[in-house]
């Protein structure tokens, strides 16, 4: 899905749980002169001290990371998984007919739990929380669907570093589609999404390019100018008192610079950026700058309700404003439900990487 900005951007200036602290190189289990060193942000655990894990479903979990083992993992990053034992427990994975017990217990039996801290000591990060749009759309422009979905220009024009109010009205790019303004922007930000035509028809939509301009919130442009939705900030106020506002929208939306294309799919899974289909609930958008996608990762946080959310999760997305060592984005699906979740989304949490046994931690060189 390539994410570039989760939904509470909407409502606030990014709040990130600080930076990466690569340190340079990359921690990965090949180097035999000096193996062992666990790095500092993580602390051996065991399955005891986590909190509810007894309490979860794995299977959900292990179809999940099903679908890592069918992607083609970038062992890229600080923290990376040794390819050979990743391969060797896709390899191990149990039927799918397997128990609740026997799951949890393979996960147990092959998998060590690492605490998460970042470069200060912290065990709490931030946990936001994103979805994947379906949006009315018309093949054609209308007085309703009045801005483009665009696909990359194909006849060699340049976009990198073009604003986006420029990249619309000169049409720099291939319209496939046409939408309303504000839902263009919504799915823009989510990455990727589907589409619904006049005859009903849906459509998926894949992120496919993005200008490489600053991201500017929408919900901080109006509150800088003293304008305030009925619903305060929160990203479907936002939405809705500008779509009352079609020239507030074309203002507001106008300056965020960022811009984002598409391009046409024809599987209508939502696909993450390890180019594997993510599961709701169960994936999450971590810093790729940092870890390696794919890896299993247990959560403890508490959900827009305030419910605990302790739960399995695979790593299989990432995002633009998704950096530091705890910084998680969890994926709740697709659709109108989906969207009332991540929307309120935005909560102090602990993580939890499971990395394979046998592993062994080295220095960069």
């Amino acid at each position: 899905m390539k994410r570039l900005f989760p939904l509470y951007a909407l409502c606030s200036i990014f709040l990130l749980s600080g930076c990466p602290d690569t340190g340079g190189g990359r921690y990965q289990g090949s180097d035999p002169r000096d193996a062992s060193k666990i790095p500092s942000h993580f602390q051996p655990v065991g399955y005891n001290d986590l909190p509810g894990w007894r309490n979860d479903d794995h299977r959900y979990a292990l179809q999940a990371f099903r679908n890592t083992c069918n992607a083609k993992v970038d062992y890229s990053g600080a923290v990376v998984m040794d390819q050979k034992l990743l391969d060797e427990k896709c390899r191990m994975l149990p039927p799918q007919s397997a128990g609740k017990e026997s799951v949890r217990a393979w996960f147990e039996s092959n998998f060590q739990p690492y605490k998460v801290r970042d470069q200060g000591g912290n065990s709490n990060g931030l946990f936001t929380g994103y979805y994947s749009p379906i949006i009315k759309a018309c093949r054609k422009k209308t007085d309703e669907c009045n801005e483009p979905l665009m696909a990359p220009p194909s006849d060699g024009r340049n976009f990198k570093g073009i604003p986006r109010k420029e990249i619309v009205s000169k049409q720099i790019g291939k319209p496939l589609y046409w939408a309303n303004i504000v839902d263009v922007q919504n799915i823009q930000i989510q990455g990727s999404g589907k589409i619904r035509l006049e005859n009903g028809e849906v459509v998926k939509l894949n992120f496919a390019g993005v200008n490489d301009m600053p991201f500017g919130s929408i919900g901080e442009y109006l509150r800088t100018r003293n304008i305030k939705p009925g619903g305060g900030y929160s990203a479907e106020a936002v939405w809705e008192h500008l779509r009352k506002h079609p020239y507030l929208a074309q203002e507001a939306i106008n300056s965020n610079q960022r811009y984002v294309y598409f391009k046409t799919a024809t599987a209508h899974d939502v696909i993450g950026a390890m180019n594997a289909p993510l599961s709701k609930i169960r994936s999450v958008a971590m810093d790729n700058t940092i870890y390696s996608l794919g890896m299993p990762v247990y959560v403890d946080t508490k959900l827009s309700d305030g419910k605990k959310f302790q739960r399995l999760m695979v790593a299989q997305d990432t995002g633009g404003a998704i950096r530091g060592w705890i910084r998680v984005d969890l994926f709740f699906g697709e659709g109108e439900e989906a969207f009332r979740h991540a929307q309120g989304q935005h909560a102090q949490g602990e993580k939890y990487i499971l990395m394979p046994k046998q592993y062994e931690f080295v220095r960069p060189n």
